[in-house]
């Protein structure tokens, strides 16, 4: 089985699409997604309290600023604006792709595990992630 997801994205931050995937997913295997753009990650992390995301925003604005900031001067790509080149290197460092056990229509998710869209770029996007479904009755 197979679908895309479409993530409409505010600016930086992350983008919540546990619930959409879980009404989707059916039977029991492994799905796989796999965000298609260069410029924001997937991950799974904590759905409970939202001061996490904060946080992780904060870190990896810290950790990869703007082209704008002295510290990133050695950067060549700047023509798409100051957080374009900075986007695809948390990109680069952060999982485009996740593989998520699926039991009994249910994904198997941590009590406080959601997945999320990572988005690094500063103007909206509508992101896309493709969707995989391999059921186990097709292995077999």
């Amino acid at each position: 089985m197979h679908t895309s997801f479409s993530i409409a994205t505010r600016g930086p931050g992350l983008y919540e699409f546990t619930r959409e995937i879980a009404e989707w997913v059916s039977g029991d295997g492994l799905l796989t997604l796999l965000v298609q753009h260069t410029s924001c990650s997937l991950i799974i992390q904590e759905n409970a309290d939202p001061e996490v995301q904060t946080d992780l925003r904060a870190y990896f604005e810290r950790l990869v600023p703007p082209t704008t900031d002295p510290a990133m001067s050695y950067l060549t790509h700047t023509y798409e604006g100051p957080d374009d080149m900075p986007a695809h290197i948390k990109a680069a460092v952060l999982p485009v792709s996740l593989s998520i056990p699926v039991q009994n229509g249910h994904l198997r998710l941590g009590t406080w595990q959601g997945i999320y869209l990572f988005e690094h770029r500063n103007a909206p996007h509508q992101r896309h992630v493709a969707a995989h479904l391999l059921l186990d009755s097709f292995i077999d």
